[in-house]
């Protein structure tokens, strides 16, 4: 799949959350590989601030990211809106110290995409797989966990022991379902908590309009009428235990549901898609963040990763199907099979055992498979990619021109499978492609180039 962007930009305004100050975010298209960037248009120099979770600068009732003394506050819910709807790169312009906060939900965002649309651009997404389980648990017992799954998914669940708000779940297995089950979830707090907020300088603009509020403890007349000065809203009696909004909750489970928009927001942080399954225990933003950022390192660390390969699959292309393609025989045809193929990349495997004919005479007392054999395999690779979609491929043949950045890293030796990934890296032109190839031993990089081959009619 390629990066995404907007179709054009798109406005939302309103007061902030914890400012009280009126507000506009612009968010703008980006190009390519840029990410997502917010921007202080209200302070000289516009300073830029990437949206990475090393960046978070507090997580108290939201998600804060700083850049030096630059802040911009509340900026989960249109991360989760952008994350959703495969947003890969944007430039958020706010006026204001924090987002809008809206009704309390990501609802605005999403409908403000819809109407501006998205633009696919010239460069491929760049998922990271979760390969093996991933968990974090900090020390209140919160507990994030990242499973492999093919595609992306989020499972939460919430606990308050408040008799109004139970232990609560929510799921989203598809995020083409995010606007319909999870956007319109509103935040919500507990009155009990409004006074230290308040007293924190927070929630100066929350009213029942953005927020759920939930009366779980009695709460003295007097402090009640406090609240209400505090946040510009009219007196109001509570006489019992509840919701104290006057429009209804939109899901028996609206917090969890919203706590699911909430990790999904920080975890789009990490900066790169996911492929994955979320399973969140008692999240908030702190143990979100935590979590995001413990995974942002292994992100960081990881130069390209190995595709998936499962050997008991069937294969895309067996070796019958590879030897119609390529004209070479034993013992120079050096794949075994595909195992992913588009008109882009290709993903082929090589079985390299002792029995190999090279090894007779290459380190036979230490045999090593060498490494001008591992870019010839990386080129077949790349010759089955060029001539798989052409109407008679047995009627060509692709010949190196050059090969340009080799580097060898890892020795290949008898057991080892060779994980062959090979991707355009340029249009074909005039019968030429430039291919960036990438050799895997395990999750390890062992040899990697940049080569151009011609395809020639054999006439």
């Amino acid at each position: 799949m390629n990066q995404l962007t907007l179709k054009a930009p798109f406005k939302v305004e309103g007061k902030g959350l914890h400012s009280g100050k009126r507000l506009t975010a612009v968010f703008n298209p980006a190009p390519a590989n840029s990410g997502i960037k917010f921007r202080r248009i209200d302070l000289e120099g516009q300073p830029v601030i990437d949206a990475l979770a090393e960046n978070v600068v507090d997580t108290t009732r939201g998600t804060v990211i700083g850049k030096g003394d630059v802040r911009v506050s509340t900026i989960e819910h249109a991360m989760a809106a952008l994350y959703s709807y495969g947003i890969d790169n944007c430039l958020v312009d706010v006026d204001g110290p924090e987002l809008p906060i809206l009704d309390g939900s990501a609802k605005e965002y999403t409908e403000k995409i819809d109407e501006t649309g998205l633009e696919e651009l010239a460069a491929d997404k760049d998922y990271y797989i979760i390969k093996k389980k991933i968990q974090y648990r900090d020390e209140n017992g919160a507990t994030i966990t990242f499973y492999p799954d093919e595609g992306f998914s989020v499972e939460v669940m919430v606990e308050y022991n408040s008799p109004v708000l139970p232990n609560q779940f929510a799921v989203l297995d598809d995020l083409a379902d995010f606007r319909q089950e999870v956007g319109s979830a509103r935040t919500f707090v507990f009155v009990r908590e409004i006074e230290t907020l308040l007293q924190y300088g927070l929630i100066k603009g929350g009213d029942l309009q953005n927020s759920i509020v939930i009366y779980d403890q009695p709460v003295e007349q007097s402090k009640i009428d406090e609240i209400c000065d505090a946040v510009n809203v009219p007196h109001m009696t509570v006489d019992r235990l509840g919701y104290i909004n006057p429009q209804p909750l939109k899901w028996d489970n609206e917090p969890a549901r919203h706590k699911l928009m909430d990790v999904i927001g920080d975890i789009a942080l990490i900066g790169r898609p996911l492929k994955g399954r979320v399973v969140a225990i008692r999240p908030g933003h702190s143990v979100n963040n935590k979590f995001a950022r413990m995974l942002r390192k292994e992100v960081k660390h990881t130069e390209i990763q190995c595709p998936m390969y499962n050997p008991g699959a069937e294969p895309v292309i067996d070796v019958n199907g590879v030897k119609k393609l390529l004209p070479h025989r034993y013992p120079f045809l050096l794949i075994d099979k595909v195992i992913e193929i588009d008109r882009k990349h290709c993903v082929a495997v090589k079985n390299v055992t002792v029995n190999e004919p090279f090894f007779q005479g290459h380190f036979p007392e230490e045999p090593v498979m060498p490494g001008v054999l591992q870019v010839e395999a990386m080129a077949q690779a790349a010759g089955v990619l060029v001539l798989n979609f052409l109407e008679n491929p047995e009627k060509y043949s692709t010949y190196f021109l050059k090969i340009d950045n080799v580097k060898f890293r890892q020795k290949v030796v008898p057991g080892n499978t060779l994980i062959l990934s090979v991707a355009l890296a340029t249009e074909i032109r005039r019968g030429c492609a430039v291919v960036k190839g990438y050799a895997f031993v395990g999750e390890k990089i062992v040899c990697e180039a940049e080569f151009m081959a011609q395809i020639i009619n054999n006439k």
